[in-house]
């Protein structure tokens, strides 16, 4: 039924529900699983303001990006751990759902799996979760756990 399902993973506990439903649904479909950790680009402005370890400046989306690349090869280590073989880890930077939309059509996924809740900021209760947005930009069935 599904050969490419896509999930998005920002080390939640949603996510990690999402991850392992995920490779249940891969397992029964014989389908390939896309992890996918998207952590958000700082504009110089904002990383003029953000604080950061004084001791460890470094530039911050070099940060964010190692942060994320770690994210991803914990949701890595979790299909390894469900002896699952079949999951590739990508990190992009961008806005969350629109960065997961792209990304599922680049890669043909037909099936995305996404935690109802998220690590998202306060933006994301003012404008709505990045799992609501998904489900109301993407183009391929969208399940929600």
């Amino acid at each position: 039924m599904f050969k490419n399902i896509l999930v998005p993973f920002d080390g939640s506990a949603g996510a990690e529900r999402a991850l392992r439903r995920a490779i249940e649904l891969a397992r029964l479909c014989d389908a390939k699983l896309c992890i996918l950790t998207v952590y958000r680009h700082h504009s110089m402005l904002e990383a003029s303001l953000s604080m950061v370890r004084k001791d460890d400046p470094g530039n911050l989306d070099d940060i964010m990006r190692g942060y994320a690349r770690e994210v991803a090869e914990h949701a890595k280590s979790i299909c390894a751990g469900e002896s699952f073989e079949g999951a590739r880890a990508f990190v992009k930077s961008g806005p969350a759902a629109r960065t997961i939309i792209r990304f599922g059509k680049e890669n043909n996924c037909d099936l995305i799996v996404i935690g109802s809740r998220g690590l998202g900021s306060i933006e994301n209760y003012l404008l709505g979760s990045v799992s609501h947005k998904v489900t109301g930009l993407a183009e391929c069935p969208v399940m929600v756990v």
